[in-house]
């Protein structure tokens, strides 16, 4: 094959790509024809791998932009959290209850404790809350029909 022939093939194929709206695709066909090549991997799975990583880029894409419009002011996460800085927030148990496990045993919880209004109006979580199972104590019953 020509090198004329396979540029055409190239951009014919980068045309269809954006066509059909695979990006990921169109930008990665070529190196990773040259990687199955190398690997002597058949058609079958050259596409298979092809299509994996468009599939990864749209999923990596659609998180994205769903923390972009969900406008969250920072993302944050537990390990960023300084637990040094706020003593009466117990680290395992928070961390704990970040497993999920309450979840799956169907274990509601609440939070007790008093709220504090900041200077904007809204009311915020203050360290001396705590973290209570229903039926400890907590003054919560789960038997019991919820007031509202």
């Amino acid at each position: 094959m020509s090198a004329s022939t396979a540029q055409l093939q190239q951009s014919t194929i980068r045309q269809y790509t954006l066509q059909l709206r695979l990006p990921t695709v169109g930008g990665q066909f070529l190196k990773m024809a040259e990687e199955a090549g190398k690997q002597k991997l058949g058609h079958v799975a050259y596409l298979e791998a092809l299509l994996a990583a468009e599939v990864e880029e749209r999923e990596r894409n659609a998180v994205a932009r769903r923390i972009q419009e969900s406008k969250f002011p920072k993302v944050k996460t537990l390990e960023d959290f300084h637990f040094d800085e706020a003593p009466l927030i117990p680290a395992a148990q928070i961390r704990k209850l970040a497993e999920g496990g309450y979840l799956s045993r169907s274990e509601p919880i609440v939070l007790v404790g008093e709220t504090v209004k900041q200077a904007r109006g809204k009311r915020t979580w203050r360290p001396d809350w705590q973290w209570k199972p229903v039926g400890s104590g907590s003054g919560c019953d789960s038997r019991r029909r919820p007031s509202w």
